[in-house]
């Protein structure tokens, strides 16, 4: 696919670290200064900008197989599992949130302060090797007092994806909902939540959908709309945002209940852009194209005898490298252009469609010549 050169970081670095932020294309900055030629020519443009807060809930939506009344926006993942835990009741009964060795700090945080309302936080651990959570340790765990099972498709400390279903068809044996963290996965990997069956699902767009931070998204299984009432709320979260009624909470009947105050009107423009992006290249050929990037890494791992930071099985878009100085060595490979982030000894390497096998080619070259580093 020819569009590597419609992100100008490539004229000057090579870019591994999708898993941290998307690199810019030039989509996305025309998109931005589309918003700011709108403010010099209309001033205020709400219709217009109401119109494109629709667009991109349409395609988030269209994205992950759901219906548009069941995309909630955010400014970050947080601010959407902020909303959702405060709809959660926790009762004597069923009281019990499961989270994971593998979770993002914001997550686990969210879930964690929920335990001054009833909730008790029992986590699934990972093996002993912490490069993935085996199913029989969500069973551990998961019975009929949970009430919700929080977990990361791919964990971005080291790549690690999670088989969903049998996670999934567990909960629900149970009676418990499932809510994913996808925000490692979604724009790479193809998500259809009812396929899935999931409840609940949460990301952002500035990874692998080629955005920026300040956008995120949250699905709410349309079933639960009505079951769920947030104690977060704002004039977007209402039935009619126009109404302008101050005497009364009216929460919109869809997933919109779950959203807040005025949207981040130029991240619309710049997140439309990506996706339009990502809609051309099309999820499934992204993946198809990471699959043979990341195959080089682990062929070329092991030709070297660098450890793995995840088991062997996973296909995820991210990758990890265990290091002796994970600091040093992003900072050594940062001199010599080489972009790539690291998190608890693993050096993590997250290529997107733009990437080639040159690139990969430049990278272990690197690290061969900084072996010392490697563990």
């Amino acid at each position: 696919m020819h569009f590597r050169d419609r992100f100008p970081i490539f004229q000057s670095k090579i870019y591994i670290n999708t898993c941290s932020y998307g690199a810019l294309s030039t989509d996305v900055r025309a998109a931005y200064e589309s918003y700011l030629d709108d403010r010099d020519k209309y001033g205020a443009h709400w219709e217009y900008w109401v119109e494109m807060l629709e667009e991109l809930r349409i395609r988030i939506a269209t994205l992950l197989n759901a219906g548009p009344d069941e995309m909630a926006l955010s400014s970050s993942l947080s601010e959407g599992v902020n909303a959702l835990a405060s709809a959660l009741s926790f009762t004597a009964g069923r009281n019990k949130i499961v989270v994971t060795d593998f979770d993002f700090p914001s997550t686990a945080h969210i879930w964690y302060a929920q335990e001054k309302r009833g909730a008790k936080i029992v986590r699934a651990s990972a093996d002993e090797d912490d490069r993935t959570i085996p199913l029989e340790n969500f069973e551990k765990v998961i019975d009929d007092s949970t009430l919700l099972v929080s977990i990361p498709y791919v964990c971005y400390r080291n790549g690690a994806r999670q088989e969903l279903e049998p996670i999934i068809k567990l909960a629900h044996r149970h009676g418990a909902l499932v809510f994913v963290d996808c925000y490692q996965a979604v724009g790479a990997i193809p998500i259809d939540v009812k396929q899935l069956d999931v409840d609940f699902l949460a990301g952002g767009m500035l990874k692998y959908l080629l955005s920026t931070a300040g956008t995120g998204f949250l699905y709410v299984r349309e079933s639960l709309h009505e079951k769920l009432q947030p104690f977060t709320s704002g004039w977007f979260s209402q039935r009619d945002i126009h109404a302008m009624d101050i005497t009364k909470n009216d929460p919109s009947p869809t997933a919109r209940r779950f959203e807040s105050g005025t949207p981040n009107v130029a991240n619309i423009y710049a997140a439309i852009a990506g996706l339009k992006l990502i809609e051309q290249v099309k999820v499934s050929n992204v993946q198809s194209d990471v699959r043979e990037l990341i195959a080089s890494i682990r062929n070329r791992a092991a030709d070297n005898g660098f450890k793995l930071g995840i088991a062997q099985q996973a296909h995820s878009p991210m990758i990890s490298l265990k290091s002796k100085d994970m600091y040093a060595l992003v900072a050594k490979l940062a001199e010599e252009d080489i972009i790539v982030s690291c998190r608890d000894d693993n050096l993590r390497v997250s290529p997107h469609f733009y990437n080639n096998l040159d690139d990969i080619e430049h990278l272990f070259a690197a690290l061969i010549k900084h072996r010392v580093l490697m563990a």
